[in-house]
């Protein structure tokens, strides 16, 4: 996996503020924090409907294991 180091970081971001300019970024900054934002909500959303019905499964599958252990 390629990792990208402070200098790496500082060479985006001046290439970003040659390319659009100071009053360009504010507004760019802006628009790539909503998107994140809403990328990790929909992640959430999808990673939460995936894990509680394997919850539920778990807990229905622990609980028949109970209650066959006990009639012995």
């Amino acid at each position: 996996m390629m990792n990208i180091g402070v200098p790496g970081l500082i060479i985006i971001l001046v290439i970003a503020l040659i390319i659009f300019g100071p009053s360009k970024l504010p507004q760019l900054g802006k628009a790539v924090g909503q998107t994140l934002s809403e990328f990790r909500n929909s992640t959430k959303e999808v990673v939460d409907d995936i894990t509680e019905p394997v919850e539920e499964a778990k807990k229905a599958f622990q609980g028949e294991g109970d209650e066959g252990s006990s009639s012995r």
